[in-house]
């Protein structure tokens, strides 16, 4: 018998600005109707936790509304993100610790039968914050006692935006040398697909022979000229069935009901020149 995994990402919640608690809802009894085994959330899950302690507060109780246990991993709206990039919000230990008071780890190891699912915290990739250091290590070790299990890894951050060897440094994916970093960690046993969201676009391709997966958000597009298209602009979520033999089918759904919210139209949300996803 598979196990029914559903991914969903950006989720973007908040008590005060609240433009995408409908679709939050409307995602709840989606769920509700059929629910999965597990759901993840591959971050991004409040609209500005990484400033505002209610925003986090608030997603962490509309996820325990959902109708399975949900993992959540931080997105750059929870806990702030790369230094390199110059942004208002850098990740510190104060903002990481805000999360795991209120969230809870900021990464994780799910065994299932023939599975062992692996989620990172991208965010803290490059900080030197001791929580990174802890996190290497754990994910060696994930990866050294999986055993015969097949490898699944969930980010928020995708591997990269094209090819594995981008060097460029941008807004979107995981950079270098912490990328590499990661690839080596696997070994000969690289991850069956790398699941990640941020991007606000489905996705799903070979990179250099690693299968990556982009969810869908449930809370809005990047439109107009913000972001190029490289995927698919919609809203949903990811169905997973995973096999105790390793195989999976990965699809995207379309929730429906889903509001397609454009975030460009809405400049009083993050501002009109602010990176938004």
């Amino acid at each position: 018998m598979s196990f029914r995994l559903v991914q969903i990402s950006d989720t973007h919640l908040s008590p005060s600005h609240d433009h995408f608690q409908d679709n939050f809802d409307t995602l709840q009894s989606w769920l509700q109707a059929d629910a999965p085994d597990l759901i993840i959330n591959t971050g991004d899950i409040s609209l500005d936790g990484a400033d505002h302690e209610a925003d986090l507060a608030h997603a962490r109780a509309q996820h325990a509304r959902l109708p399975a246990r949900c993992l959540l991993l931080p997105g750059n709206h929870d806990v702030g993100d790369y230094h390199v990039l110059g942004g208002r919000q850098p990740v510190h230990a104060a903002r990481l610790a805000r999360w795991t008071r209120l969230v809870g780890a900021d990464h994780f190891v799910e065994d299932i039968p023939g599975w062992r699912l692996i989620g990172l915290n991208t965010q803290i990739l490059g900080s030197g914050l001791p929580a990174e250091a802890a996190q290497w290590q754990a994910l060696e070790a994930a990866v050294a006692g999986a055993g015969a299990r097949a490898l699944a890894l969930f980010m928020h951050k995708p591997l990269c935006q094209q090819r594995l060897a981008d060097a460029e440094v941008t807004y979107w994916p995981v950079l270098e040398p912490a990328r590499s970093r990661i690839v080596a960690a696997f070994g000969s046993t690289p991850p069956r697909f790398v699941a990640s969201g941020h991007i606000h676009q489905w996705r799903d391709r070979l990179a250099d022979g690693l299968r990556q997966i982009w969810a869908p958000p449930v809370s809005f597009i990047v439109g107009g000229v913000k972001q190029e298209i490289i995927g698919n602009k919609m809203l949903g979520a990811v169905h997973y069935h995973l096999h105790p033999d390793g195989e999976f089918e990965a699809a995207v759904i379309s929730v429906p009901g889903l509001v397609l919210h454009d975030i460009a139209l809405l400049p009083q949300i993050y501002g009109a020149s602010e990176k938004v996803a």
